[in-house]
């Protein structure tokens, strides 16, 4: 049983606002006018009936069946006002173009942090903040050559890494980075868990010092329990994970208790629970929606994530509007099945297999029913007896009978996004088999 979230009074009317708006005005939403069942329902009920805005439909509609008609695309982008900006998706059928709005993105920003103790006291608008993560996701980039640090300090922000690809950074740029962080001496250290996990274990087995910042926020990928314990050798700052994306902004905030609550001044959540076969009621994926971005109307846009809800919808920390996570779960295209067809999220495989001692980096392929391949990096000499426990953990997962094949690297590429994959299958899977609609 979960209990019901609370929501405040102005949260229901920005969602009735943006849904009349969206079905009645806008291109990419006329023919989900057919679906919505009318005024005599409830706006959670017509939200229910409608379908699920997906990167195809985006590529489909977009700019103008996205942007509102008295919107002038031209003249918002000669004036500065908006621009177009790029996802980094895991393959091209993942990649868009969207509207961005900087102040928009700034002011859902600015509300994101008031759902954390430390992000409120820190984080003001106008504090130094270094962002360690892949060239292709945001900032600077050079591979041919490193960049100077002023070529990489833009306004309170400096981007400590300006390479494409991180599995391949030199001794000299992490030497660069922790000299850089000690310099700038950022109040917030915004990093991507896999990077800021790979300069820790640089970090620790060199015995290096490194600059504690007020708060460290963790973005762009799921961050395992091995990246939280690699970074924790080496900083003792508070570590929060934000969670949003491109299309939504900032949509949870991981609060000073562990839990995330939702940003509702800047966005609308619908959950769909997945089958009870495949986790029951409190995990599911989230369909977000986003309020007073004048220029970009995301209605129910599947963000390809998986959460668990919070069932007492409680958490000590006192906020309690909104839904309460307590654990975000993986993206859709992380998942993997067992022998069986059942639904394993990244969070459930991640649990068990960062209790490998001495594990550095892991990505689990899973080429057919019943087939799984293990890459694994590892400083361990007895990796036999390593084989072992990992077979043993993923049997335990997947079932007796999976066919397992452990193979070790000296480390792993991130993919063509620039990000890491901790898990994927290697073949199709519909999210619709394994969702509960009732």
């Amino acid at each position: 049983m979960i209990n019901v979230p609370k929501f405040p009074p102005e949260y229901y009317d920005k969602s009735r606002q943006i849904f009349e708006t969206s079905l009645k005005t806008l291109g990419a939403y006329r023919s989900w006018r057919a679906f919505d069942p009318g005024d005599s329902f409830s706006i959670d009920e017509r939200y229910a009936a409608l379908p699920a805005l997906t990167k195809i439909d985006i590529r489909q509609h977009f700019p103008g069946g996205l942007v509102p008609a008295d919107k002038d695309i031209e003249a918002g982008i000669a004036s500065g006002e908006i621009s177009y900006a790029s996802t980094s998706g895991s393959s091209d059928a993942f990649r868009v173009t969207n509207i961005w709005n900087q102040k928009w993105w700034d002011a859902s920003e600015r509300a994101s942090w008031k759902l954390n103790a430390h992000a409120t006291k820190f984080a003001t608008g106008e504090h130094h903040e270094a962002i360690l993560v892949s060239a292709l996701n945001t900032g600077p980039s050079s591979d041919a050559e490193d960049l100077p640090f002023e070529k990489r300090r833009l306004s309170r922000f400096l981007y400590l890494n300006e390479k494409t690809d991180v599995s391949r950074w030199t001794t000299a740029l992490m030497n660069r980075m922790i000299d850089e962080l000690d310099i700038f001496k950022p109040v917030v250290l915004e990093a991507n868990p896999s990077v800021l996990a790979k300069l820790c274990r640089y970090a620790a087995a060199q015995n290096k010092k490194v600059f504690q910042p007020g708060l460290i926020t963790l973005t762009y990928e799921f961050p395992s329990q091995l990246h939280y314990r690699q970074i924790k050798r080496v900083f003792s700052s508070p570590i929060a994970s934000s969670y949003g994306s491109t299309e939504t902004g900032y949509v949870f905030m991981q609060c000073e208790a562990g839990k995330f609550h939702q940003n509702t001044n800047f966005c609308r959540v619908d959950f769909q629970p997945l089958k009870p076969e495949h986790g029951g009621a409190r995990i599911g994926r989230m369909l977000v929606t986003t309020f007073d971005n004048p220029w970009y109307y995301m209605l129910r846009f599947d963000v390809g994530d998986f959460a668990e809800l919070d069932a007492r919808q409680k958490c000590s920390c006192g906020r309690d509007a909104g839904y309460i996570v307590s654990a975000m779960e993986g993206r859709w295209t992380n998942v993997t099945l067992t022998c069986e067809g059942k639904l394993i999220t990244l969070r459930r495989l991640d649990d068990a297999i960062s209790a490998l001692e001495d594990l550095d980096e892991y990505r689990l392929e899973q080429s057919a029913p019943g087939a799984y391949h293990l890459f694994l990096v590892s400083p361990r000499d007895d990796k036999d007896k390593l084989s072992k426990e990992a077979k043993e953990i993923l049997k335990g997962i997947y079932g007796a009978e999976a066919d397992v094949t452990i193979t070790y690297e000296d480390f792993l590429k991130p993919e063509d996004s620039g990000k890491y994959a901790l898990a994927k299958t290697l073949f199709p899977l519909s999210v619709a088999n394994y969702l509960d609609f009732k």
